[in-house]
């Protein structure tokens, strides 16, 4: 008797038209596989009443709710092969059928294509995939080059391409038509403006005046019809299509629809606009400079791109791995805060840079005279020196001209340092035979949340003054001392007196009985990394003796 092999039919199309049909193309997609199935039920196939369809999403892309639900099953073994009705429908990409035949060959899943007869499990198939795939993201890109061609050419044209009409227009047969009571408002907007001359002060007017956004109904629900917002504001005073043109990227055409804005009046609130803009601090307008921008990846070659997030009116920045950014089940995904992480780079650059011989080594090999080494190390203890004194933005070309690549791995930092760059900062020699210098640090990771900390072999790590711990803390003691002092009684009184929530007072109040080196640690910023003032607000109950709370909180092992 056969084995038994459990088939999981995966079904796709691109478009959303025609799935709300009773026989749409997925029905039509699963009913030939499952005929194929059929016909393969002497050999154990069975297929699986599971259904991982995705309507109206493009093979180009991995976040697709059927896939993401199949891959999860191959993980956990509930599937033996997969039946498409064609490669393309699994996807369109080389780069992401690397990763899906990854995690089917993880799990000893094969996937069979109904129109297209081959087996993954020999290399002329594997073959066969790759050229079929190579045709399919080809026609993918060759389809959105003719159709970023088309909009081109027909905004070139003063066309209208679609989308949300603006306000002071209404969309009537793909054209924009004024609509009168609309197009009063953005004018009264753009006469405000020169009056004012601040779109702050134009907010406020408009409030005053209850003008509100353009209101549309979309999927059955009515939206806009909002105060505006600066940011809003900002743009109905950008937009070309008032007075009378397109705009494509960079570049603006005269429309085919007609101007609400006078010429003259345009061009005087695009002056007043250009001459009121806050001057750049940088090329991107933001104060923190991302040094290691491309150059860092992980353990299985994936970039680890700057990224950032706002909480509290503050900005963060970090380095994240792709697999963090797609939500993936990669069991270490890397988000690293940027200027620790930064910093530890420096720090091994810079050992390098004080390690004469081995820095020598590099730029000189056995040709350079005592002069030269002479001034080749004064020249990199001047380099050092500057990478801890001088601001990021002062030495990060010279930086970028050292470092190759940064891969981070969960027990090791590798460092590829180019001779070249290396030679032209601090004067060397001789590049060798141009291959470049690779410095292995051993670390472990501690996680801090969603974020990875970095422990370099043999380094004392710097205090981590957390605020927000510290802060617990010393609110615990205060409250206890109202209750000591005879203020309050009860834990209500207490958080009347204080003026903060009940809950917040009945679960942070037993902190005032932490033990008192551990309160020390904490004050002195010398916590484990891994306590933190969310971990402490998520206890449920703290421990009453002291080594019980030391063992909880990662104190001891």
């Amino acid at each position: 008797m056969s084995k038994r092999i459990r088939c999981a039919i995966y079904t796709r199309k691109s478009t959303d038209e025609g799935l709300d049909q009773d026989f749409n193309s997925l029905d039509a997609q699963r009913e030939a596989c499952e005929a194929f199935i059929q016909s393969q039920r002497g050999l154990g196939w069975k297929a699986q009443r599971k259904r991982y369809d995705d309507g109206g999403i493009s093979g180009g892309t991995m976040e697709r709710p059927a896939l993401q639900n199949l891959l999860t099953d191959i993980k956990n073994r509930k599937v033996d092969l997969i039946v498409v009705y064609k490669v393309d429908r699994l996807t369109r990409s080389l780069m992401d059928f690397a990763r899906i035949i990854e995690t089917f060959d993880a799990s000893g899943v094969s996937f069979v294509s109904v129109t297209q007869q081959f087996n993954t499990a020999n290399s002329m198939g594997r073959l066969t995939l790759n050229v079929l795939l190579s045709f399919a993201q080809f026609e993918r890109e060759v389809t959105a080059e003719r159709i970023r061609d088309k909009i081109a050419a027909s905004k070139k044209k003063g066309m209208w391409m679609g989308g949300l009409s603006p306000l002071g227009y209404d969309a009537i047969d793909k054209k924009l038509v004024i609509n009168e009571k609309e197009a009063t408002l953005v004018r009264s907007l753009f006469d405000l403006y020169l009056d004012l001359k601040s779109v702050r002060k134009l907010k406020e007017e408009a409030d005053h005046r209850q003008y509100a956004t353009k209101q549309r109904l979309t999927s059955g629900r009515v939206t806009g019809g909002q105060p505006f917002t600066r940011g809003h504001l900002y743009q109905v005073l950008h937009n070309p299509l008032y007075v009378g043109e397109v705009r494509h990227k960079e570049k603006t055409y005269p429309g085919q629809h007609e101007a609400i804005i006078k010429r003259q009046t345009w061009d005087t609130v695009q002056k007043l606009l250009d001459e009121q803009a806050p001057d750049r601090r940088s090329p991107t307008n933001t104060k923190h400079l991302c040094l290691l921008t491309g150059l860092v990846f992980d353990e299985d070659g994936d970039r680890v791109s700057p990224s950032n997030s706002r909480k509290n009116g503050r900005r963060y920045h970090y380095y994240i791995s792709k697999q963090s950014k797609r939500g993936t089940d990669k069991d270490s995904p890397w988000r690293l805060p940027a200027g620790k992480f930064e910093e530890i780079i420096l720090h091994e650059v810079c050992r390098f840079l004080n390690n004469s011989a081995r820095l020598m080594d590099a730029v000189h090999g056995k040709k350079a005279t005592s002069t030269q080494i002479q001034a080749s190390a004064r020249a990199s203890t001047g380099l050092a020196t500057a990478i801890k004194q001088a601001p990021i933005k002062e030495i990060a070309g010279k930086i970028r001209k050292i470092i190759e690549r940064v891969v981070i791995a969960p027990d090791r930092l590798r460092l590829t340092i180019s001779r070249a760059g290396l030679s032209e900062c601090v004067g060397g020699t001789d590049s060798g035979d141009g291959t470049p210098v690779i410095l292995d640090t051993p670390m472990s990771i501690r996680r801090r949340g969603v974020e990875s900390k970095f422990i370099l072999s043999g380094s004392t790590p710097e205090p981590a003054h957390d605020d927000g711990l510290i802060k617990l803390i010393a609110d615990s003691h205060k409250w206890f001392a109202h209750i000591t002092a005879g203020d309050a009684a009860t834990v209500r009184e207490v958080a009347n007196l204080a003026a903060v929530d009940l809950g917040d007072v009945s679960r942070f109040l037993p902190l005032a009985f932490l033990a008192p080196d551990i309160v020390e640690a904490i004050l002195n910023g010398r916590q484990p990394v891994e306590l933190t003032a969310e971990r402490l607000k998520r206890l449920k109950s703290l421990p009453k003796t002291w080594d019980e709370q030391r063992k909880m909180l990662g104190f001891t092992s």
